[in-house]
């Protein structure tokens, strides 16, 4: 199992509206026609298996053309089960089978051939599947995009959509609404289409967003090769493993794997792959085409005239050095915009980015407990914590005390108290004789006491404090408090045992 995570972009300029918005509408649409698909499907399947047996066994009864080209398309893709079906000895299929095998007459077997075939069309008449799924033998025009928004259950619908927001709010963010919007409703149409060249006479349908997903995949590849995707793989049963790669070694062979699936399978599989292959081609040349005719740069102009009020030009200069590789300049450039705006969240995560993809991972290092530590004076805590994990997750030792403090401080902010407390132990363990280590033992000592209500860990805290190498005669009175509130505590709790 190989699952992306996160890539090193996942911040934008504006919100993902259509982003959100296509995956809302997803979801919603699933809602509303999966429990009819999953209760019309069975009975449709059983309709046409029966006007399969009926044919086979009785070559003399007559149909409408659509059926019958139905029928024949049947005969040429599964021959063998079709010679077994005709068989007069094989094993009876259910009642429906017992029932016609009992009739003698060809007035009664033209006349259940009616009844199955109006039975037939009444159903498709009715059928989400039939009306709204793209059949490549014969498409319908509005199939084209409707397709696209419905799925055959929740672990297909989750899957995509997971790839659509890492995808797509990216190139949401580059191209611009209008160009984003397009390019995923064509996508999703060109994918399609794809699959239908590969599979003309098919009569399966298709639905699902993998075909405009894997457009954006495409996109994604040209627009961002360089651009570091975290993974997590877990090999059957063994134990799971995160890793980083770039665009250009993981969507590639994405791709391959696709086309050796669709041409070991073909449409015997359940997975459309040629769809997938289809609309990360389309993708990869639509953003090709974007990115040289100029649409792209006028659409990104469009988005900062908008917003440009609030981005510094030498943001924007040094978003664009590092798109083209332009390490180097992209870091004077920051560093220079630094000096002056010290406290500039999109300057350090602008150039966080760039040291890790130089893998200059000192640097790297630097700027990310910078950068945490800007986020939590801002009280953007979560953002906070997952700078903290990038930090040691990258092999970071050596986050400043005053930061881990202020961490331990806001997960109890957020009511994250055993998390909190055992940050506290952390940073006492790695930095003893640091002034806030003291700090971190009298705040886990109240911890403690005021919410875990665990007079003794208390206890032990405010001792260890008081026992600290730390010279902290400012802090004796709080300490000593702490000392006394803590056994009270206790000797409450012992007597309050003795009386129940």
């Amino acid at each position: 199992m190989l699952i992306p995570i996160k890539h090193e972009n996942m911040e934008a300029r504006r919100w993902p509206i259509i982003t959100f918005a296509l995956i809302a509408l997803n979801v919603v649409i699933f809602v509303i026609t999966n429990g009819m698909m999953q209760e019309q499907s069975p009975k449709l399947a059983e309709v046409r298996a029966h006007i399969l047996m009926m044919a086979a066994m009785h070559p003399e009864v007559t149909m409408p053309e659509a059926e019958q080209q139905f029928v024949d398309d049947f005969k040429k893709k599964h021959p063998q089960t079709w010679e077994e079906a005709k068989h007069p000895n094989r094993e009876l299929a259910d009642a429906w089978d017992v029932r016609v095998r009992m009739m003698e007459e060809r007035e009664q077997f033209q006349a259940e051939m009616d009844s199955l075939v109006s039975q037939y069309e009444e159903l498709n008449k009715n059928s989400i599947l039939t009306q709204y799924a793209f059949v490549p033998a014969h498409p319908t025009a509005i199939s084209y995009l409707t397709a696209n928004f419905l799925h055959g259950g929740w672990l297909h619908l989750i899957g995509n959509m997971w790839f659509l927001w890492l995808a797509g709010f990216v190139l949401e963010d580059t191209w611009g609404r209008w160009i984003y919007s397009i390019v995923y409703l064509v996508s999703g149409a060109a994918a399609l289409q794809f699959h239908a060249w590969i599979n003309p006479t098919s009569v399966v349908p298709l639905v699902g967003a993998s075909g405009a997903v894997a457009a954006l995949m495409g996109a994604f590849l040209i627009r961002f090769p360089k651009m570091r995707i975290e993974m997590y793989w877990r090999p059957f049963l063994f134990k799971g493993y995160r890793f980083k790669a770039p665009a250009y070694t993981l969507l590639p062979l994405w791709l391959l794997m696709e086309v050796f699936y669709g041409s070991l399978f073909g449409s015997a599989s359940s997975v459309a792959h040629w769809a997938h292959v289809g609309g990360f081609v389309f993708g990869a040349v639509a953003a090709t085409g974007l990115k040289f005719s100029g649409l792209e740069h006028l659409a990104n102009k469009a988005i900062e005239d908008k917003i440009g009020f609030a981005i510094d030009p030498a943001i924007t200069d040094a978003t664009e050095m590092m798109d083209h590789g332009q390490f180097d300049e992209a870091i004077g450039v920051l560093q220079n915009f630094l000096a002056t705006n010290p406290t500039s969240i999109e300057g350090y995560s602008l150039l966080q980015q760039v040291y890790w993809r130089r893998q200059e991972i000192p640097r790297y290092h630097e700027t990310t407990a910078k950068l945490c530590a800007l986020h939590l004076k801002a009280r953007e805590y979560d953002v906070a914590w997952q700078n903290y994990e990038d930090f040691i997750s990258s092999g970071g030792k050596d986050m400043p005390v005053a930061t881990r403090l202020d961490l331990c401080r806001a997960a109890e902010e957020q009511q994250a108290y055993d998390r909190a407390l055992s940050e506290y132990d952390k940073l006492v363990a790695a930095h003893p004789r640091e002034r806030q280590s003291l700090m971190a033992q009298i705040a886990a000592g109240k911890l403690c006491l005021q919410r875990l209500n665990r007079p003794q860990d208390g206890l032990k805290y405010f001792e260890a404090a008081r026992a600290s190498s730390v010279p902290h005669l400012d802090w004796e009175m709080n300490i000593e408090a702490g000392i006394r509130d803590a056994k009270k505590m206790m000797a409450g709790g012992a007597v309050g045992a003795k009386t129940v």
